[in-house]
């Protein structure tokens, strides 16, 4: 798969993920490797960092841990906004993928 076309499927993949309930870093990542075995961590976190320097995601120390304190991912109204964007981009590409496959005319 194209690099530019997987990664803006895992972004949206984890702000779909994080939009539900934030999470702190290993279960985005054992959700992402889940469905993207070919991507190790480091992808993943770089595009975390990016997501959160855009405004998409913030984060914040999570209490719930007896060791160190967790940094949690949360999605902003900005990032709620820009995910709906991507939903609706995704469905347009798939619309128009499907219809041509089934064009039976030439």
């Amino acid at each position: 798969m194209d690099s530019q076309i997987k990664k803006g499927i895992i972004e949206m993949c984890i702000l779909m993920y994080i939009s539900k309930n934030d999470q702190y870093g290993y279960p985005i990542m054992k959700k992402m490797v889940e469905y993207f075995p070919e991507n190790d961590n480091s992808y993943i976190y770089a595009i975390l960092r990016r997501l959160c320097s855009e405004g998409y995601t913030e984060t914040y120390e999570g209490t719930e841990s007896s060791g160190p304190a967790r940094k949690y991912y949360r999605i902003t109204e900005k990032g709620v906004a820009y995910l709906g964007e991507k939903i609706q981009e995704w469905k347009a590409i798939n619309t128009v993928v499907r219809n041509f496959g089934m064009d039976t005319n030439e």
